[in-house]
This record gives C-alpha cells, structure tokens and sequence, in this order.
C-alpha cells in the first residue's frame, strides 16, 4: 500500500472532499490538499476546509500552512508538496485533492518560470490594475492572450499581471511557453481520476454552498479577518467569497448583492476549471449525478482503481 499516489480533480463543489475523505479511510490514506486558499489560517468557510474532526480523523497535510496576511506562491507550494510526498508515501498512500489548476500542474509537472520579472513593468501593471480595475487588465488578457485568459480568473491579480508581463517581455503568451514546458511525462507515479457533473446540477451545489457559507458565519469570519493586526494579503482578500465580503463591509454591496456576486464568481471560477483540466492527460474521468454519494462513488473508484486495492 505504501507509495501508491491518487490525484482527484474536479470543479468546485463537485464532491472531490468527501470522495477524498473516503477513499484515504478505507485505504488508511494520507491527504494531500492542492488549494491555494485551504491554505490559509483561520480563513475556513470561506474556502470549506474539512472539518477539525475529518482532520483529525485523517491526515490532511498543506491546510492551515500560512497567516492570512502571507503571500504564498506555486513555488513555495510545490516545495512543501514535495516534502509531503517523500515523507507520507513510505507510510501510506497518498491521496491529493483540489481545484487550483495551477498547483495541480506544478505538482504533476514542475514550474514553469518564464523570463525573469522586470520590477519596474510589474509595478507599472500593478499600479494599471488599481487604477483601471483587474477586469480592465483581464480584458487586455483576453485579446493577447486568450488560452491564459480563459484559465486564469478575473480576480486573480497575480497571474493576471505575470501573464500581462511575459507577454510584454517576450512578445509571445505565456500559454505557448506552458505548453512547449508541457512534456506529458508526470514527476511521481501518480493516477489521476476527475469528477464530473453537468453544469447544471454543479452550479445549484455552488448556490447551495454558498448559503451555507452565509448560514455558518462567513460574514463574521471575514470581519474578523479584517479586524486582525496583519489583516489579508492582497492575494487572500481577492479570494472569491472573500472579495464580495469585504465589498459588502466596506459599503460597496448589500449582503444579498454580495451573496449573489459569490455565487456568480463561484460559477465562472468553475468554468475556468473545466477549461483547464481539459488539458490535463491520462485522466480517468467520473460522471456524478445528484443521487451520489461519496460511499457509492468510493466504490466505483476502487473498483475501476485496482491498485489502490
């Protein structure tokens, strides 16, 4: 059972958690997160971290890694991954889980650095995104580069302006460089497995999702957040359910206004997702209907899966 590695994809809200969850109890698994904001301390319904008694009952690993107002990058990510991995498969399998299509690459494949970044453009970008607004820099995206565009999404400030930046350094997208770095050969033996539903039923778990969310506090959470010493970062604040949150706090939005800019973001987020794992090979895709449970799917994946057996 040791050094047997399953990577689970899927949109948000699809049920990759709980399948997670299942999987790595049945198997005495070990779990590996790929969320670049499960990350975050304290910021727990926000992103729907497991529950304290799924962590303690299982071990989950890169939860809770960093203060809220840290920076956190794909580098430092794969570096703490990589840790986990030489560490945890000598006990047991590893079972990664996640959405971040970005972190999921890194961790298949490696980093793609690009050319190195220039301070002075990178500020000039910056300081263009606070003037005209991120959509207005995402829009610029779209039409040099719209494979990246489609990928990254409109509240994500830092890739928004790396791309914007190789573009400028380089004359070309950063997408071609991704896919020239793309060897299809993955680092590690891993089997990845992804979990489907049609975009109707996902988005009516993304609207329920969020009204628990509401229902559990979420408000409060970011209040208190905010009312911290260090605050958020940039890169938390623009964190979908957080973003609208805080417009709502600061007057920009009414509850019910913010609530159902959550639930739209949240959409187009998962939009983006599918995009992108369109990309990924070798992946052993699972249609999931609403009458699914993580018990009924558990069982399907160990029975297509016979090597986590």
């Amino acid at each position: 059972m040791t050094g047997k590695m399953l990577l689970i994809m899927g949109c948000t809200a699809c049920g990759k958690g709980k399948l997670a969850f299942e999987l790595a109890r049945r198997v005495g698994g070990q779990i590996l997160s790929i969320d670049s904001m499960k990350i975050y301390r304290r910021m727990d319904i926000g992103t729907a971290k497991p529950s304290v008694t799924d962590r303690r009952a299982i071990k989950h690993h890169l939860i809770d890694v960093v203060e809220p107002y840290e920076t956190f990058s794909l580098g430092r990510y794969i570096e703490l991954a990589e840790n986990v991995i030489a560490e945890a498969r000598q006990h047991s399998p590893i079972i990664a889980v996640g959405g971040t299509a970005m972190y999921i690459r890194g961790l298949l494949e490696g980093i793609f650095d690009g050319p190195s970044a220039k301070p002075e453009l990178r500020s000039k970008l910056k300081h263009e995104a606070d003037k005209l607004g991120l959509k207005a820099l995402h829009d610029r995206l779209s039409r040099v580069d719209p494979d990246a565009a489609a990928r990254i999404h409109p509240n994500d400030e830092k890739r928004i302006v790396r791309a914007l930046e190789v573009y400028e350094l380089t004359g070309q997208p950063i997408s071609s460089f991704q896919k020239q770095f793309r060897s299809g050969d993955y680092r590690h033996n891993w089997q990845l497995i992804g979990l489907r539903r049609d975009k109707e039923s996902n988005s009516h778990r993304i609207n329920q999702r969020v009204r628990r969310m509401i229902e559990q506090g979420l408000v409060e959470e970011v209040e208190g957040l905010l009312a911290e010493p260090g605050g958020l970062s940039r890169q938390a604040a623009q964190a979908v359910g957080y973003a609208e949150i805080i417009d709502h706090l600061e007057g920009r939005l009414s509850l019910d206004e913010a609530v159902e800019k959550i639930k739209i973001n949240t959409r187009r987020f998962a939009k983006s997702q599918r995009t992108w794992f369109r990309s990924f090979a070798d992946v052993t895709w699972f249609d999931l209907t609403d009458k699914d449970t993580a018990e009924e799917l558990a069982d399907r994946v160990l029975n297509k899966l016979s090597f986590l057996t």
